[in-house]
């Protein structure tokens, strides 16, 4: 381990009682309502609407909070469908679920 010199252990304790200092200031400056956030539990909410049938037919997907940041808990129409699922994977899913259609073209 290097020695540390005099000059640089005053600095070093200097940084310190700033940066103390500047922490003491933002929580006596900062009230309770700063950092509560309410975020809803229902984040997204993704409606598709199928014409290629005989009638409209309309699928919803929400998406809802769940243990990690960058995950949902989706229900579709109502049931549960993941856990946790990230948003690339949904799309994957969509993209699978509803595949093209083939073109009907009149004589």
């Amino acid at each position: 381990m290097y020695r540390r010199s005099k000059k640089y252990q005053l600095l070093r304790a200097r940084i310190a009682a700033s940066v103390a200092a500047r922490e003491r200031k933002r929580i006596q400056t900062a009230s309770d309502d700063d950092f509560e956030l309410d975020l809803p539990d229902l984040r997204k909410k993704i409606e598709i609407t199928e014409f290629d049938s005989d009638g409209p037919k309309t699928t919803v997907l929400e998406l809802y909070q769940s243990d990690r940041i960058d995950c949902y808990r989706v229900m579709v129409n109502g049931k549960l469908w993941k856990e946790r699922i990230g948003m690339s994977k949904i799309l994957e899913g969509i993209r699978k679920a509803l595949p093209r259609r083939m073109r009907f073209t009149n004589p």
